[in-house]
């Protein structure tokens, strides 16, 4: 008799376990102890593998009525394995200092995201001590803004083979002069904006049916300017500095916009500073073939009195600049949907972009004239007192003072 009571328990276990959840698994076991008689929990036990200790929990929930109040919690407060975040609290830390070499950026979006699968991150956390899976990764990941990105149609022309291993250069390089409290700078021109009442993309917030009214035809010949943002900005201390020129962008006029940043915010900081980082596109006003460049930079170090290092990132990687997703594209987003009709407004509106991050922005108009078409001979050249590293001396150089 005890024998077929066991295993009609057994055959009801085996019909029902798919669809209990935990405390309903342990009450019902609870219910057929008692039904069953003197050795209840034993016999449970046996046929359910559920142990003696769980069945007695489920007396206690049926004894206290928990069944009728229960809501959806299932577990007591507290129970259950603690969340890795929990767990480990520096663990956010951690995996953005595997990704930090790794990370991209479009220029107009704060979004981000990585080119190393969630099953490598997970493996090389686990190589320093921390036993993530791949799951929560993607999720830590996804509340710091990252997503998964497919492939688009943005590149045109022939990567590098030393791509990937120019960026860890830059990176390494960059932590060096970090933990030796020295500035690290990141530079480039943002796209020129004609004056005047022309159409800005974006929107922004007006009544209903009254949007601001801009001129049909966007001709430059009819703008009253051009705007040409020169952005600095300080990786370390997330502050930039945007120099405004009015006629041309060349070599002369970014190294003077460097040593503006110097004289307004880079010197308070870093006044012990012996050597500066500039991190750079390979082309444009401060590309990696262009020697007034390099003359212009030589005259900066020899008036600061300090060694300026340059590390250009490889052709067609622009949008890995620091500069492109932390300053320019906050910028973009600032004056979105804003006619940009004077010099004045460009200014207020750089100077009034912020984040949530502490992002501080001061911006210059430059009135001065950058003549095109300077020729920096041979002998101008040889006058540079340059240094180049071992990998890629074309794009990682230093130029010391004199």
């Amino acid at each position: 008799m005890k024998n077929e009571k066991k295993e009609s328990i057994k055959r009801r276990f085996k019909l029902l376990k798919p669809y209990l959840n935990e405390k309903v698994k342990r009450v019902w076991a609870a219910i057929e102890a008692k039904e069953y008689g003197y050795g209840g929990k034993t016999a449970v036990s046996s046929v359910t593998e559920l142990s003696r200790n769980t069945i007695r929990r489920g007396m206690e929930d049926i004894q206290q009525d928990e069944i009728m109040e229960a809501k959806s919690q299932i577990r007591r407060p507290g129970g259950g394995r603690k969340k890795a975040v929990v767990k480990y609290p520096e663990i956010e830390k951690k995996l953005f200092e595997i990704l930090e070499p790794e990370i991209r950026g479009e220029p107009d979006s704060a979004l981000l995201w990585t080119c190393k699968s969630l099953r490598k991150l997970s493996a090389d956390l686990k190589t320093k001590g921390y036993n993530i899976s791949h799951r929560v990764i993607g999720e830590i990941l996804k509340s710091n803004g990252f997503s998964l990105q497919g492939n688009r149609k943005t590149y045109e022309g022939k990567g590098h083979p030393d791509r990937n291993e120019q960026f860890n250069f830059i990176h390494n390089k960059v932590k060096l002069f970090q933990q030796n409290n020295d500035p690290v700078i990141s530079v480039d021109t943002k796209k020129k904006e004609l004056i005047g009442n022309y159409k800005n993309n974006g929107q922004e917030w007006h009544s209903k049916s009254n949007p601001e009214k801009v001129n049909v035809y966007d001709f430059p010949s009819q703008a009253e300017g051009k705007a040409i943002p020169y952005g600095v900005y300080d990786i370390g201390e997330n502050k930039g500095w945007v120099n405004v020129g009015m006629n041309h962008d060349t070599a002369m006029f970014a190294v003077n916009s460097i040593r503006m940043w110097w004289y307004e915010m880079g010197q308070i900081t870093y006044q012990n500073a012996s050597k500066l980082l500039i991190t750079a596109d390979g082309g444009g006003s401060n590309g990696s073939r262009v020697r007034l460049w390099k003359t212009e930079i030589q005259k900066l170090a020899n008036e600061l009195k300090i060694d300026i290092s340059v590390s250009h990132f490889p052709p067609g990687t622009s949008k890995w600049n620091k500069i492109e997703h932390r300053l320019f594209s906050y910028i973009s987003k600032n004056w979105r949907g804003k006619p940009l009709v004077s010099y004045e407004v460009i200014i207020n509106l750089i100077a009034a972009t912020k984040t949530d991050t502490g992002l501080i922005v001061k911006s210059n108009l430059d009135r001065r004239e950058y003549p095109k078409g300077i020729k920096i001979s041979e002998k101008e050249l040889s006058e540079v007192n340059i240094l180049r590293e071992e990998f890629h001396g074309e794009w990682n150089y230093t130029i010391g003072c004199c």
